[in-house]
C-alpha cells in the first residue's frame, strides 16, 4: 500500500492487519497490529499524498473502504466528524512519534518487553500465545532475529515467556512490565 494515492481511508471488519514501513535497504520495521473497529488510511486522505506505510494482512481480514469524496462529504454535514478525525491523526502522530523515540533510545530488550505487552494487551487473555515468530517479533523492534532469541532464551530461563515453534506464552506478566518500565528507574 505504500506511495499508493491516498484516496480513501479503511475500516477494519474483521481479521488482523500488520502496518509496517520498507526501508530504502528493503528492512521491514513493523509498527503494528490493528483489529476490527480500527481505521487505517486517514492522513493521505486529506493530504492528498502517497501513502507512507505499508498494511498487510496478518490472517484472513476484511475491510471497509471510504472514498474521500464520501468522507468530505459526511464532514461537510457533520463538523464534529472533522474534530474526530484531527484527534485521530494526533493519535496516530503521537503514537509514531513514541515509537521513533523507543527505537532511537531504548535497548532492545525494554523495546521487545514493551511490544510483547501491547501484543498481549490487544488479546481477551493477556496470558495468550502471541503467536508470531522471533523474525517477526524482531521486525516489530527494529532488531536481528538472533537478538530477539537470545532475548527470549533468557526471559525462558527466567521463566518469564516460553517459546516455540507456534509463538510466545508469557509466564509472569509482572516480571515482563518490570522489563518494559526498566528504564524509568
Amino acid at each position: 500500500m505504500t506511495d499508493d494515492e491516498g484516496d480513501a481511508l479503511y475500516a477494519i471488519v474483521e481479521g488482523t492487519l500488520e502496518v509496517s514501513f520498507l526501508a530504502m535497504s528493503g528492512r521491514k520495521l513493523a509498527l503494528t497490529l490493528m483489529r476490527p473497529g480500527e481505521v487505517f488510511g486517514e492522513i493521505a486522505l486529506f493530504d492528498s499524498g502517497p501513502r507512507t506505510a505499508t498494511v498487510a494482512a496478518a490472517e484472513p481480514s476484511r475491510v471497509l473502504r471510504v472514498r474521500r469524496r464520501d468522507v468530505m462529504e459526511q464532514i461537510r454535514q457533520h463538523p464534529d466528524l472533522a474534530v474526530d478525525m484531527v484527534r485521530l491523526a494526533g493519535l496516530r502522530m503521537r503514537s509514531m512519534s513514541s515509537q521513533l523515540n523507543e527505537q532511537v533510545f531504548l535497548p532492545m530488550p525494554i523495546r521487545l518487553a514493551r511490544k510483547l505487552l501491547h501484543l498481549s494487551s490487544l488479546q481477551d487473555d493477556p496470558t495468550e500465545r502471541i503467536t508470531l515468530s522471533q523474525s517477526e517479533l524482531a521486525e516489530f523492534v527494529g532488531a536481528t532475529r538472533e537478538a530477539v532469541s537470545k532475548t527470549i532464551s533468557i526471559w525462558k530461563r527466567d521463566n518469564v515467556v516460553e517459546a516455540s515453534r507456534g509463538g510466545l506464552l508469557i509466564h509472569d506478566i509482572e516480571a515482563l512490565r518490570a522489563l518494559a518500565e526498566s528504564d524509568l528507574i
